[in-house]
């Protein structure tokens, strides 16, 4: 049922379906610092090499 219900959140396009695709937070919490639950581990970046001179 509940897999239903997100199913045809996602169909209809509305903001939490999109949210939902996107596997991020629905209901309203910020994404800047937080919310890993929803986006899952983290993926690491290459870091910026320093110029010499």
């Amino acid at each position: 049922e509940t897999q239903l219900n997100i199913k045809r959140l996602m169909d209809i396009g509305c903001y939490r379906g999109i949210r939902h695709r996107a596997g991020l937070p629905l209901r309203g919490q910020r994404t800047k610092n937080n919310s890993r639950t929803r986006k899952g581990r983290r993926k690491t970046v290459a870091n910026k090499k320093k110029v010499t001179k």
